[in-house]
């Protein structure tokens, strides 16, 4: 299928769905829209958000200012596939079979087409759906393309944006086929927006729900024209101006649409920082283990009227409450027969109640390394010069005290012996619950990419 058809079947369903929400009676109290702005590996101090040393971020800062900001968000997982696969499901991405690693270019995994995501779950209440941007949930099989998955329209790439080959792809439901342009990399951030609020236009009048998942600022980048590289963060700096600016834009939007007090806005990162980027105060970085460097991210919350304004929370959260928290905002009762392990954080934004988990656990790809209550951290395992290291079997017990802003620098194990062994014991029981999820084997793509890489190890 062309573009031009492509598009005139989009503009005429998009005419038919309109001309009936004209002729029926308006909703006594609208549902509101959700957009997630999720970007690519944005660290906890990358912004100016957590305190002194981060980049300079005006707009998030206003966001913050009108809204609620969350001090102990963590990502679902410490990768992009597995996080984004928690992310949109409510559950662990273990359970969705995508918790090992990241999809490659000849990964022939992908989201199972069984798995409700949010997309999906807001449909019961008319909601509007899209993705624009980085997808990175399969793209040789069944998961391919995202419009398969609950959302009526696609713009954007596959996977990461240092993966080769790219191309960019369009996609609208009802059908499986994708119209493909070139990328223009200064561009694609910029690209990503303006789908977005060319969709939020177009459905003003309706539910919507957005994820707008940018695939920067993930290395190498690639900054837009206008956006200063002479810094003391260069590139990367730029790269997350130009996203600051992008949230200041959204805001401004919503507001001359009038949407702003119909609409509640979520900005996160899908893990910490990569080899760039700062993860603040907090220890390791992407893929480091159950550390809170690769875990724990930034996270605003605005919704004008809905969420109140100014407001800091510490209760601890995950990406996977947000599919549970966006039903139960639109109205919908929970999703029956789905396992679910996120939890409606409502009140934690709108009252600053207690967080409704016990416990989150942190996986090092499919295997629980961690677990994180409100006040404690417990942890058995960790990198050492590329070594997985068990360090239960060298004695050590590294139980952190999470109460107030600590770095995971000090163990307090030895005065807590009773904390140690109630986290101990959580643990053991996660690697025990979700031992049968775990495959195997691992992927073809990275028997591959191992023997490709090994003649460069020491």
């Amino acid at each position: 299928m062309n573009r031009r058809k492509l598009l005139a079947a989009a503009a005429a369903s998009a005419v038919v769905s309109g001309t009936a929400r004209a002729a029926a009676a308006p909703p006594a109290k609208r549902a509101p829209n959700f957009i997630v702005v999720l970007c690519d590996d944005l660290g906890y101090g990358d912004c100016s958000l957590y305190g002194p040393g981060g980049l300079s971020t005006p707009h998030l800062e206003q966001m913050a200012r009108e809204g609620v900001v969350a001090t102990d968000y963590y990502s679902p997982a410490n990768l992009c596939s597995p996080s984004r696969a928690g992310l949109l499901t409510g559950r662990y991405p273990v359970r969705t079979g995508l918790g090992y690693e990241v999809i490659m270019q000849q990964d022939d995994r992908g989201l199972p087409l069984s798995e409700v995501t949010i997309a999906k779950a807001l449909k019961p209440a008319g909601y509007a759906t899209a993705l624009f941007g980085k997808w990175h949930l399969g793209h040789l099989g069944a998961a391919w393309p995202p419009t398969r998955h609950g959302f009526d329209a696609f713009f954007g790439i596959p996977y990461s944006h240092d993966m080769k080959p790219l191309a960019l792809f369009e996609s609208h439901a009802g059908s499986d086929e994708t119209v493909r342009s070139e990328v223009d990399y200064p561009q694609l951030q910029e690209q990503f927006y303006s789908h977005a609020e060319r969709f939020i236009e177009a459905h003003a009048n309706q539910p919507f729900f957005v994820e707008l998942a940018l695939s920067a600022p993930h290395l190498p980048e690639h900054p837009h024209p206008g956006f200063d590289t002479q810094g003391y963060a260069g590139s990367y700096g730029a790269v997350v101006a130009e996203i600051d600016a992008m949230v200041g834009r959204l805001m401004a939007k919503l507001r001359a649409l009038k949407l702003e007090r119909d609409t509640v806005v979520v900005f996160t990162s899908d893990n910490g920082p990569w080899y760039e980027g700062s993860p603040g105060w907090l220890r390791e970085r992407k893929g480091g283990g159950g550390f809170d460097g690769g875990y724990r991210v930034p996270f605003v919350a605005w919704a004008p009227g809905r969420l109140p304004a100014g407001k800091r929370t510490s209760s601890i959260m995950m990406g996977i409450d947000l599919l549970p928290t966006f039903v139960a905002m639109a109205g919908l009762p929970p999703l029956s027969g789905v396992e679910l392990d996120g939890r409606d954080i409502t009140s934690v934004l709108t009252k600053g109640a207690a967080s409704p988990h016990e416990a989150l656990i942190l996986f090092d790809n499919e295997v629980p390394v961690a677990v994180r209550t409100q006040d404690w951290k417990y942890l058995d395992t960790l990198y050492y010069r590329g070594i997985k290291m068990p360090i239960g079997v060298f004695g050590y017990e590294e139980l952190y005290d999470e109460r107030g802003s600590r770095a995971e620098n000090y163990s307090v194990s030895e005065n807590h012996p009773d904390v140690v062994k109630a986290m101990k014991a959580r643990l053991e029981a996660a690697k025990k619950a979700f031992a049968p999820y775990k495959h195997a084997d691992i992927p073809q793509a990275f028997k591959t990419l191992n023997a490709q890489l090994g003649h460069i190890q020491d």
